[in-house]
């Protein structure tokens, strides 16, 4: 584990786990959570030979606590400071929620080598928000319901959300998890209220369509169908249809957090992914 000092001065905190000559998967985590949220994955990949890197975004977790930067092409740079820090190249980069956004963006950038494969998990690509060219999107509202709750009780606003849609755990029969609704809490008060704040705006209405039509490398786009953060009509099936090189992967029923609750079923499809 480290710190990256990006050009602004801002420090951006990492882990980095196993030999420093095998292939490289990096995480990015989704939002306003922190590296943490990828532990079942960084260990899977880890007990298979694999260098595993995660960063907490600037403002989440253990990074600055910035005033500025919280947009995509900040954040992009900033994984484009810590790849260059630790010499990634031959990468694979596997993004949740805003982190897919994230992958997008700074996998549409990456210079020659650095990366060979993008998986997108639950992600916000290609546009979240409802606008005339995005009709299936989500309404303003929705988004404003987010700021209002965060600037109102952050505190019970990140007990509210993993309790229920983030895992689904609103659902009938659902097995809740109160220690991954903890465990969800903690990574989110770890973070900036401000940088919090301003990335709902980041994860929201940011338009990925350039970015998913200029990505060269093959991209697996791994979507529940249950996910009540990220509809997936919206996304996933529209983010393939962009891609050059890009494979669609359902999980019926799944929801927006299966990463967490649902890994004996994800994670070997990410694992067949990166291995072909």
């Amino acid at each position: 584990m480290g710190t990256v000092t990006t050009s602004d001065g801002t420090s951006i905190f990492y882990k980095d786990w196993g030999p420093r000559d095998a292939q490289p998967v990096v995480f990015h985590h989704g939002w306003p959570l922190s590296a943490d949220d990828w532990d079942n994955q960084m260990l899977f990949f880890l007990a298979r030979g694999y260098r595993v890197v995660a960063h907490d975004r600037r403002g989440h977790g253990r990074s600055s606590q910035t005033a500025t930067g919280h947009e995509m092409d900040t954040y992009a740079a900033d994984v484009a400071a810590l790849a260059d820090a630790l010499d990634l190249r031959g990468a694979v980069h596997i993004g949740h929620s805003t982190g897919g956004g994230e992958v997008a963006r700074y996998v549409a950038r990456a210079e020659p080598g650095r990366v060979v494969k993008a998986i997108l998990v639950g992600a916000v690509p290609p546009l979240m928000l409802r606008t005339p060219a995005n009709p299936g999107g989500l309404p303003i509202e929705v988004f404003d319901g987010f700021r209002a709750a965060l600037a109102a009780n952050r505190a019970q606003f990140y007990v509210d959300v993993p309790s229920g849609p983030f895992y689904g755990f609103n659902r009938p029969g659902a097995e809740v998890s109160q220690g991954v609704i903890d465990n969800w809490w903690r990574q989110g008060m770890q973070g900036a209220a401000v940088a919090h704040y301003e990335c709902i705006k980041a994860f929201s209405e940011t338009d990925f369509t350039e970015d998913l039509k200029k990505i060269e490398v093959p991209v697996l786009v791994v979507h529940g169908t249950d996910d009540q953060i990220v509809p997936y009509e919206n996304s996933a099936p529209l983010s393939v249809e962009l891609l050059r090189n890009g494979r669609l992967k359902t999980y019926e029923g799944l929801p927006h957090g299966m990463l967490t609750t649902h890994p004996d079923v994800v994670d070997p499809d990410l694992l067949a992914f990166v291995e072909e």
